[in-house]
């Protein structure tokens, strides 16, 4: 009798609300001041996700425990890979943290991915990816899948960069374009460098520009990543053409830049006076939170230091259980329909609508 052949059991590495040690195997130098960080999965297990979802490092600097989101680069059709893409940032504590430390055999505690700025599903026939800078990251998560995927997909994909050198991913970008008929790529620099004279579009992107490299744009479903004011700008330039917003998405919040600090004592917008008690049980905690406050602001304001990452409702870092009271919660896809109905709450996005007692 024939041995009968079993499949191996795929093992994802994270359940639902885990975080688990990830080993960095690879630093990789993408721009003058751009890194990709490589991670492998714990023995025997698989990373899964959506293209263009984010990762949640929580990191232990200075002896401050600080938590930050960063967009995989990588695709989810390479499962026992996954890759982060980092700008350093001046000021910014992780991604200095991450340039400066971070090497290969090295382990970091990370959450399970989240977010919802991912690939509809079934695949749009076209699609137009804007980006500026390490936005960038997401939108190249999205393409090699598609790639992978051999999806026959129609996608613009233009990127905006400051010089020519700054421009990330720009030989494979160039090499994808080159071998898939249906990607065409365009970089957008606002200026030359010392090293190379730009040829290209230069300038911002502008309706006139964006119009002239993608006369079919009302075609398209659009995905944008990037700095806030270019994010702003790109709306604008839409909603000037008259393009339908239902087909636009967005990534919006910003990294390795906290939200939320703590104001000083005399700040006009210290702890609130008037408003509904939130009691922190496990800590005897107790502060005021205004009802137009969030709670995390609320927390922040009174010196009560709460984990959080984003600040607006996508990552899940700061969510807490609810023991009593009810909130109004604006999340951004942060938390699921599951975990709200057990009780879960996202303290960045939560405003009271009473007295509340949280289970922290």
């Amino acid at each position: 009798m024939e041995a009968e052949l079993l499949a191996p059991t795929i093992v994802e590495c994270w359940s639902e609300d885990s975080r688990v040690e990830l080993t960095c195997i690879a630093v990789r130098d993408i721009t003058h001041d751009i890194k990709s960080f490589v991670f492998a999965p714990p023995p025997g297990q698989v990373f899964r996700h959506e293209p263009g979802q984010f990762l949640t490092l929580c990191l232990q600097i200075d002896g401050a425990h600080i938590e930050r989101c960063y967009t995989i680069s990588s695709p989810p059709t390479r499962p026992h890979r996954i890759s982060i893409t980092v700008k350093r940032v001046p000021g910014g504590p992780v991604s200095n943290w991450l340039h400066d430390n971070l090497r290969a055999g090295m382990s970091v505690l990370v959450a399970a991915p989240g977010g919802a700025f991912t690939l509809t599903s079934p695949l749009a026939p076209k699609y137009l990816f804007l980006s500026a800078g390490s936005g960038v990251t997401p939108l190249m998560s999205m393409t090699r899948t598609l790639v992978d995927l051999g999806a026959d997909a129609d996608v613009a994909f233009v990127h905006s960069a400051r010089t020519p050198v700054d421009i990330v991913f720009r030989q494979e970008l160039a090499g994808i374009a080159a071998d898939q008929a249906g990607i065409h790529v365009t970089n957008v620099c606002e200026d030359h460098h010392p090293s190379e004279i730009w040829t290209g579009p230069r300038g911002r992107l502008s309706t006139g520009l964006l119009s002239a490299l993608v006369p079919d744009l009302h075609e398209r479903i659009v995905y944008t990543c990037g700095p806030a004011p270019y994010m702003a700008s790109v709306r604008q330039i839409l909603t000037d053409v008259g393009f339908d917003m239902d087909r636009y998405h967005e990534e919006s919040f910003s990294f390795d830049v906290p939200v939320s600090t703590p104001a000083p004592p005399d700040a006009s917008s210290g702890p609130a006076t008037v408003g509904y008690s939130v009691e922190f049980v496990k800590r005897g905690q107790t502060i005021t939170c205004g009802p137009d406050q969030s709670v995390l602001d609320a927390a922040l304001a009174a010196g009560v230091r709460l984990a959080s990452a984003c600040g607006q409702g996508m990552c899940g870092t700061c969510k807490v259980g609810l023991l009593d009271g009810a909130v109004d919660m604006e999340h951004q896809g942060g938390i699921r329909p599951r975990e709200i109905r057990d009780g879960k709450i996202l303290v960045c996005c939560s405003r009271p609508l009473g007295d509340l007692k949280i289970d922290i």
